[in-house]
Formats: C-alpha cells, structure tokens, sequence
C-alpha cells in the first residue's frame, strides 16, 4: 500500500476490563477494574505514551442489564461517573485528550456545560464531550419516568441541549476576566454574554460561572447512525464514534456524513469519523485466533443471549432457541441503528441466536479484526486512506493486555507506514486532532459586521 499523506487518529476506548464480554475472566485482567483507580491511570499513561490522540470512556445513568441471572456474571454493573475519573487521570497525564459520554436525555445543559467546561481548565484543553441520548428503559426508571423518552423526542431534546451548552460556553469573551488588583476590576462587564435561552425543552438564562475554556469549548462527540443522529452529528460534531461491521457501510456513511456537514455550510475535514474497531493481535495468525477462542471459550451462554437482548433493543431471547435463528424484531425504541446493524449481520450471514451473540460479544457491532500487525494495519489503512475514517477508537479485547498488543505490535507496523505520529505535535485535543480553536460567536459576529459596512463603504 501506498505511503499515506494525512496521519490517523486514535482513541483508546477504556472499557473497565476490557470489550469483550468475558474480559473480566481473562487470566490477566484487573478483574476489580471497574472501581480501581490505579488500573484507569497506568492505562492512561501508557496510552499517552504512545501518542493515542485521547481516552474514551463511554457511560449510561443505570444498570441497563435487569436479568440477575446473566449481570451477576459480567462486569458491567459497576464502574466510576466518568467525569469525576477523568478529572483525577487529568492530574497523572499532561495532553492525552479525555472524552466522557454524558446524556443529554437525563441531564440539563447548565450541568454538562460547567463540568466540561472545568474539565477543560483542569487539563489545560484536552477535554471533550461525547454526546448521546439514552437508550435504556432501566434509565428512565431512575428518573421519575415509568418508560423511556421516545426516540424523536430524545433527538429534538439532543439538538438544543447542544445549542444551550454551546451558548453558556461562550458566556464569557476569551479575555474577559481582568482580575486587576490594582484597579480593582475583576472582569470586563462588556465582555460577558449571559444567554437567555427560551425554547422548547429548555429555559436557561446564564451565564455560565466558569471562564471560557483552553480550547475555546470542548471538543464535541456524537455517536449517533440513525437518519436523525446522522443529521445531528452533521450539524453538531467534530467528531464522530459510530459502528461498521464492513468497508461498503464505513464508506457509504463516511460519504453521507462529510456531504451533510456541506449542507450546513461546514468544511467536512472539520468532522473527524473514528468506528470503533476490536483488534485482538498475535505475532502470527494461529496466535492471534487462538488469544480470540480463549476469551470466547469463558462466555456462559446466559450472559450472550442477554447481551444480544439487550444490543437489539431490549427484545428478550431467552425463550427462542438459541440455536435457531433470530426472530422478526418489533422496531425498538433505543438505538434504532444498532438494532437494524445485528439484524442486517444476522440475515446476511445466516446466522443463529448463538452464532450472533458470539459475533458481537467482543466488538459489540463494531468491526472485528483477529490476526497480525500487517494484517490489522493492512485494514486500518484500508479504512482509512479510501475513505471510510479518519481515524479509529481501538476497543481493546482485554484490559490491560489487549491495549499492550496494539501498542507494542500494531503502532510500529502503522509508523514505519507513516500512518501514526512519534510524537504530540501540540497539548490539546484540538490540536492532536487537527480542529481549529472556534473562535467566541459574539466576537466573530461583531467583526462580521465591522468587516461588512467597510466593505459596503468602500
């Protein structure tokens, strides 16, 4: 393959033990990883050591999986609030980005907007905002609502949560806090801008009581691939975690996405597409696959007929037989995308119950790649440089050695390719990821319409 001119970005996807759903089983796992502190900071230093463009730690505000039979044998009931962790890994590393998903479905603007805004100072502006709407009843359930927000309503709900957040962000100009001793003037009056949204789901009037942030705002995630979160991440993000189970679809949503940032007037380099991918790698082929059996070996089969249950929208398959094939669905009200992925893989592949919760017990919908450093880079680059990313969130099998494979065989194969940096080429997560400072929108309005009465007398 040809010499690349553009350089790929990577996030480490930190899932507790690791993404597959037996990881916490694996002979060299922190099986207590979920509440270890110690393991999360080893895991980003050595992430940061090896130039990943950031961490990412996904989240939900409940235990989606209600079965006892099945959540009493995985390890995904407990884990940290991913903002107070990444604010304490924010103190052990120094321009590692730090993205953390935070619902906008059961939270308010207000909140999500100060805390990432914080974060943002406490890192020095590596901090970054992965936006999502819940998808879980069992969240609903823990907030006052006997069922879950419906699927339109949460979109519409998204789209000014983020406008609202944008807005308090930009509540104070860059240099509008003095803070003169002498004079005694602590900030520019002139240079606050207090927000007065008044719209459909939100009354908020600001401003925001913390100073605009290193990066001028966090970096904006979204995750969204059905037809309304397709438009919202065209509109919204600047970088966008979605799953591809094959080239053609990594493509064709590349395509879709980069022409409907034009639409709404954006350059497409400005939205950077990173699927997310779960390589398990061996020095050779036979090692490789047989790393990936030993994790699929230690999966009850409880837990993958839950998994798959819960992945195609909360529809129970414990009374179908699991080696028959998977039912017609009724149309879900949770991640309509993730349901419509699975059954698409199902019917292409012929697959059965069985069959397809161990498809998706590692990668989860995302694509799975066993084998070599070559052969994993082959796919990267592939990925990559035909349009289909600009990047990749590395879902690593088990924690902490699948993150050492990458690191130790797959990075050296994508440098001596030119494919992955050597070293930081700046300190924050714009930088890392090529994404220009937004300038404050008061300002660049203002200069706006300096810029056009002197052009209009001229």
């Amino acid at each position: 393959m040809t010499r690349s001119t553009r350089q790929i970005k990577l996030g480490a996807f930190l899932m507790q033990t690791g993404h597959h759903i037996a990881a916490w089983r694996h002979p060299e796992a922190q099986a207590d990883a979920p509440v270890n502190f110690r393991h999360y900071a080893e895991l980003a230093r050595r992430a940061e050591a090896a130039k990943f463009d950031a961490i990412f730690l996904a989240d939900s505000v409940g235990v989606r999986n209600t079965d006892l039979a099945s959540l009493s044998r995985t390890a995904r009931s407990d884990h940290f609030e991913p903002l107070t962790l990444l604010s304490a890994l924010a103190a052990v590393t120094e321009k590692i980005g730090l993205i953390a998903t935070v619902s906008t479905t059961y939270n308010e603007p207000y909140h999500v907007a100060r805390k990432f805004a914080s974060l943002d100072h406490i890192s020095g502006g590596r901090s970054g905002w992965n936006l999502v709407t819940s998808s879980g009843q069992g969240e609903a359930q823990n907030f006052n609502l006997d069922e879950h927000v419906e699927h339109a309503r949460r979109y519409a709900r998204a789209a000014e949560f983020h406008d609202v957040v944008l807005g308090l962000w930009d509540s104070w100009e860059d240099d509008a806090f003095l803070r003169d001793k002498p004079s005694g003037q602590y900030f520019d009056p002139a240079k606050l801008h207090p927000l007065h949204h008044r719209g459909e789901h939100f009354s908020v009037r600001g401003p925001l009581n913390v100073s605009r942030s290193p990066q001028g705002r966090p970096v904006v995630v979204q995750a969204g691939a059905s037809p309304a979160g397709r438009d919202l991440a065209a509109r919204t993000a600047e970088v966008i975690f979605v799953a591809h189970q094959t080239f053609d679809e990594a493509q064709a949503f590349y395509r879709d996405i980069k022409g409907r940032a034009v639409a709404y007037g954006r350059d497409p380099d400005d939205i950077k597409i990173m699927p997310g991918i779960f390589p398990v790698i061996g020095r050779t082929q036979a090692e490789a696959e047989d790393k990936f059996a030993r994790l699929q070996d230690l999966i009850h089969p409880v837990v993958g007929v839950q998994l798959l249950s819960n992945m195609i929208g909360g529809f129970d398959l414990s009374g179908y037989p699991v080696d028959g094939p998977l039912p017609d669905l009724p149309e879900t009200n949770g991640g309509k995308s993730r349901q419509q992925l699975l059954i698409d893989l199902a019917r292409r592949d012929n697959l059965t119950i069985r069959q397809l919760y161990l498809r998706i017990a590692g990668a989860r919908g995302h694509q799975q790649v066993v084998g070599t450093p070559q052969s994993v880079a082959d796919q990267l680059q592939q990925w990559f440089e035909q349009d289909g990313a600009d990047g990749f969130n590395i879902m690593s099998p088990w924690l902490p050695g699948g993150l050492d494979d990458f690191i130790e065989l797959a990075l050296p194969e994508l440098r001596r390719r030119g494919l992955f940096r050597s070293e930081y080429e700046g300190a924050t997560l714009r930088q890392h990821l090529g994404l220009a400072r937004p300038p404050h929108r008061a300002v660049a309005a203002a200069q706006a319409a300096v810029a056009e009465a002197e052009a209009a007398s001229a």
